[in-house]
């Protein structure tokens, strides 16, 4: 197979990864990192290796072309420094980015096989990690690291390539959160189903610990995909079962006592005003059908022990000094999820690799729920699904009324190949915010990709006190958190290829606080960016103002302060230039830094897991693209049943209101007769 980076491309990752670890002891060859990204980026499909070949040829321009290459390393760090650290120059803050992937090349290392090859892993010696079956849980109350594949999606289930369908009741496009609700509706009301994924079939069988491998299947552009502009990682799922395979299970509603801060908008509201009424009591009862399914519940405490504990006694020490009355009532939580039901096979075995899929076949996402009840034997027309074919257009006919009727659907298959289904009697578009948007867009309906949200992440990473060993990797990355009304903070940890992209700071620096990886707590703020993007050319526009950056600011500087009053030594926010904090800084100059070093979105690292909207509902078909019931305006049997159909920001995680609107839309309605 054919190399995705050239040998100059090649000799720049090698020149980039010496410089970044200068005057360090490299557990891995800068040779080996180059084989590293050489086989991470062959497993990515798209765009996305075309664009980091090109950012390693504008780096090297940047740099000095052959005189980056043949100089020394100690050389090549001081032009990285001057020209990529310190600049505030778009082009070159956005390519400074590439110094990522070249750390995923050196803590993505990874020894073919599975968990055993891996136990002498130079990099997790280094960084004194173990992997899941190497740590011991004999102690009371631990639970044994044991993997469970019972509820795995059979290959009965799926159909291959060779044997598509010329047409079925009703076409069903896309596999997560809104698709295999719909999905299990339809079948439940007697119609044959296929369901659409342009991923691939990842059961717990086949996933493994190997993150960038991992990494590179199971997410969109292999977890590198951005807005226009390369501000903001967005991250999707792109697998069966989309992102509810790889998110951390995280149930919360958008309005609920004890859970949601009391002052925070009522999203209900701000929908009606928009034109979107939706009943409180409906969606209610939605949500109460879906987390009974899921058996969500409250996270057990040593799920997260460390991490999560850290947050919440470091915000109540917080909000005991704070005359802010937001402080005083924010929500202190732990959370809840679909990990369930309780029991020794199906209980959290707390691994820390939520993000790459649960090889132990604990989270009870799509695949091991409503895309196994929508495609049961029981039933007398079991739903079936098309994996590795996406749905590029839905073909539409003319109705006695004027209005359209979906009537078939255009796919591209993976490795080759486009088919025609027709769909005897309709079409769900679940294909999640971004995808659907386009897909509609591109079947003309041209109102389609406005309005689109997002809830923005952004890392705060705490060294702990020289002797203490936190270990907050051998818990649930995301186990607690702390709502202020205006904006979140959840606590969230990461294993040592993602930490290492998430941890800021360049050279020794950087070196040194993975070094210190078992002292490390972290969290994320997260905040809204409410109906300000939209799809231009099959991408996501969306640039976020002062207001948002006002509030960035104040949210990091909270959580600064946070970590340490609950005793952090030093704190690391998620900044391109990799500044640090120290305890013995006033309050006062916590947020003059904050003022001073974040002035545009380029001075700072953001993410998104949570995009919706850009198919809005709304009563008006000139104001949104879906009605009341989530069908498309001005056609008779065309309904959206993923986020893309909220209308604005939720501010907290989307997932499990994604479900209640597909389930409130579909579940029991006939929509289909």
């Amino acid at each position: 197979m054919k190399k995705p980076f050239n040998r100059l491309q090649a000799l720049m990752i090698k020149a980039m990864a010496e410089a970044l670890f200068y005057n360090r002891k490299m557990a891995i060859s800068a040779d080996q990192v180059v084989d590293n990204l050489q086989e991470h980026f062959t497993n990515i499909d798209g765009k996305k290796p075309d664009e980091i070949r090109l950012a390693l040829y504008g780096l090297l321009a940047v740099l000095g072309g052959p005189f980056f290459l043949a100089a020394t390393p100690r050389i090549r760090k001081k032009l990285i420094s001057r020209r990529l650290q310190k600049s505030r120059i778009d082009f070159l803050q956005d390519i400074a980015r590439t110094k990522g992937v070249i750390l995923a090349g050196y803590y993505g290392h990874w020894h073919h096989g599975d968990e055993e090859e891996n136990f002498d892993n130079p990099i997790f010696a280094d960084l004194n990690f173990e992997l899941p079956a190497q740590r011991d849980r004999s102690a009371p109350g631990e639970r044994p690291v044991r993997r469970e594949t019972h509820r795995d999606l059979t290959a009965k289930v799926f159909v291959g390539h060779g044997a598509v369908p010329e047409e079925t009741d009703v076409i069903v496009i896309g596999s997560g959160a809104g698709g295999a609700v719909a999905a299990a509706a339809v079948a439940d009301e007697g119609h044959e189903a296929l369901i659409i994924e342009a991923g691939s079939h990842y059961p717990s069988s086949r996933l493994t610990h190997e993150e960038a491998r991992m990494t590179a299947r199971l997410f969109k552009d292999g977890g590198l995909q951005t807005t226009a502009d390369r501000d903001i990682i967005v991250f999707q799922g792109r697998v069966v079962g989309g992102s509810t395979v790889i998110n951390n299970g995280i149930c919360l509603r958008m309005k609920q006592a004890g859970l949601v801060h009391p002052e925070a908008e009522d999203v209900y509201e701000t929908w009606a005003r928009l034109g979107a009424p939706i009943s409180e009591t409906s969606l209610a009862a939605s949500y109460d059908a879906i987390e009974q399914t899921l058996n969500v519940s409250q996270i057990d405490t040593i799920t997260g022990r460390n991490n999560g504990p850290h947050l919440i006694d470091g915000w109540n020490k917080y909000a005991a000094q704070s005359s802010d009355p937001r402080d005083k009532t924010a929500i202190t939580a732990w959370f809840r999820k679909n990990y369930g039901p309780p029991t020794p096979d199906s209980e959290c075995i707390y691994c820390g690799y939520c993000n790459t899929g649960c090889p132990y076949g604990r989270k009870k996402a799509m695949p091991e729920s409503y895309l196994s009840h929508a495609t049961g034997d029981a039933r007398s027309k079991p739903a079936r699904i098309l994996d590795r074919a996406e749905a590029t257009e839905i073909l539409w006919a003319e109705g006695a009324n004027g209005k359209r009727i979906a009537d078939a659907v255009k796919i591209n298959l993976k490795g080759g190949g486009k088919r025609v289904i027709r769909a005897r009697k309709g079409v769900v578009v679940a294909a999640g915010a971004l995808a659907s948007s386009n897909l509609l867009y591109n079947s003309g309906i041209l109102q389609s990709g406005s309005n689109i949200s997002l809830n923005i992440a952004c890392p705060v990473v705490a060294l702990m006190p020289e002797g203490t060993k936190v270990n907050a990797w051998d818990e649930d990355q995301m186990a607690t958190y702390i709502d202020r009304g205006d904006f979140l903070i959840e606590s969230h940890f990461q294993p040592p290829m993602s930490m290492a992209m998430l941890v800021p700071g360049w050279f020794e620096d950087h070196y040194e606080r993975m070094r210190n990886y078992s002292r490390l707590v972290s969290a994320g703020v997260l905040f809204p960016a409410d109906r300000l993007g939209h799809m231009k050319d099959g991408k996501l526009k969306l640039k976020i103002g002062e207001k948002e950056l006002a509030l960035l600011r104040r949210a990091l500087a909270t959580m600064t302060k946070v970590h340490f009053l609950n005793g952090a030594v030093e704190v690391y926010p998620a900044l391109l230039r990799g500044q640090t904090l120290t305890s013995d800084m006033s309050h006062a100059a916590i947020d003059a830094f904050y003022e001073k070093a974040i002035v545009e979105p380029d001075d700072v690292v953001l993410s998104s897991s949570h995009p919706h909207g850009g198919n809005g509902i709304n009563e008006d078909p000139h104001k949104g693209v879906v009605d009341l019931n989530q069908r498309v305006h001005n056609t008779t049997n065309c309904y959206v049943t993923d986020a893309s159909v909220m209308p604005s920001c939720i501010r907290v995680n989307a997932q499990l209101t994604t479900m209640a609107m597909a389930h409130r839309a579909m579940a029991g309605k006939r929509r289909f007769g």
